[in-house]
């Protein structure tokens, strides 16, 4: 009697996620970490090769697609999230990650990017933000700030810059967060968590730009003012920052107020628990960086602000689907697309 023996799965590495492309981008672009860091944790997310696609704009940010060894699209500029729809909707079965710049995001794709959010499509959009239009040679970007000097805002930009966190969760969005190229180990755990989240993920990510927006996020990531800067958002866990853990923030009604944990007065127990769940929290956490709560300076968050669990788009139209078919049975598509008011003319 022959005996079969069953193969074992592939085991893949960071290397079969590398194509044989060579990687074009300037020398110190966080590009490079971001693309680094998705090819680390590829190999562990348990989805065989062949189903992963990659989709992106127009951008440095969009040449992701082509230094990933898998299948995707290098689309036109601002549709990449259109694209990904149609193919997660024909295949629900692939992992599909959409990678695009804060211009290609924010400006000629807002539109598209909106919605995606609101549908909820179970995709994984990476959104790198450099607060600048990089391909296009230093033009200010939806995301710059406000009084930005560049080619095209030689006096300073006198428009308010669009918070990307905020406007995905206006617009709906299940699941929101945010890290930066310059940590790698944040950005992995960050990445893990947008592919085990059912719906659309929003992942942006400060990625800085060496020949026209240097240093844009430093204090972040920078040894001797990160702890100051930065806010490390986990579940369940208090917001507390600063060099000593010394700071901490505080629900005065739906005010934030940053109190001394060192000084006395109010103490740990008041603190504010972070809650993933809590949308109301959630767009506060977002406006921290770009409002000013009684005229004090709060740290910028990183981690997961918002995380919601609801149908996905493709799930609510395969049951559709079925409904329909239980009803009426299978239909040709002019008869559907006709409906019943139709009429004959001579």
């Amino acid at each position: 009697m022959e005996t079969l023996t069953l193969e074992k799965p592939q085991s893949l590495t960071a290397k079969d996620f590398s194509s044989d492309m060579e990687v074009k981008w300037c020398p110190g672009c966080g590009d490079y970490s971001i693309l680094k860091q998705v090819q680390t944790v590829f190999p562990d997310l348990g989805i065989p090769k062949e189903n992963f696609v990659f989709i992106s704009g127009i951008g440095c940010s969009s040449r992701f697609s082509y230094y990933m060894d898998t299948y995707g699209m290098h689309s036109i500029h601002g549709r990449a999230a259109a694209i990904a729809s149609g193919v997660k909707a024909a295949n629900p079965e692939l992992s599909v990650w959409v990678v695009s710049g804060d211009g290609d995001s924010m400006s000629i794709g807002g539109n598209h990017f909106i919605h995606l959010m609101r549908k909820n499509f179970d995709i994984n959009y990476l959104m790198f933000n450099n607060q600048i239009y990089s391909l296009t040679k230093g033009q200010y970007s939806p995301t710059s700030e406000k009084g930005k000097i560049t080619k095209t805002s030689p006096y300073g930009s006198i428009e308010e810059p669009f918070n990307p966190s905020e406007l995905a969760l206006g617009a709906k969005a299940s699941f929101v967060a945010r890290t930066l190229d310059r940590d790698p180990k944040h950005m992995q755990g960050i990445l893990r968590r947008a592919h085990q989240h059912r719906g659309t993920s929003f992942v942006e990510v400060y990625q800085n730009c060496p020949v026209f927006n240097d240093g844009a996020f430093f204090a972040f990531s920078d040894k001797e003012t990160k702890k100051e800067e930065a806010l490390q958002l986990e579940d369940g866990k208090p917001l507390v920052f600063g060099n000593d853990e010394n700071k901490g923030i505080i629900l005065d009604g739906l005010t934030p107020v940053i109190v001394d944990l060192k000084e006395g007065g109010r103490g740990r127990d008041e603190l504010w628990i972070h809650d993933e769940k809590d949308k109301t929290k959630a767009n506060l956490i977002a406006r921290f960086f770009d409002t000013a709560f009684d005229g004090q300076h709060f740290p910028r968050p990183f981690g997961v602000m918002y995380a919601e669990e609801r149908p996905t788009y493709e799930d609510n139209m395969a049951a559709q689907i079925e409904l329909q078919k239980e009803k009426k049975g299978k239909q040709p598509l002019q008869k559907i697309l006709s409906g019943d008011k139709t009429w004959t003319i001579f």
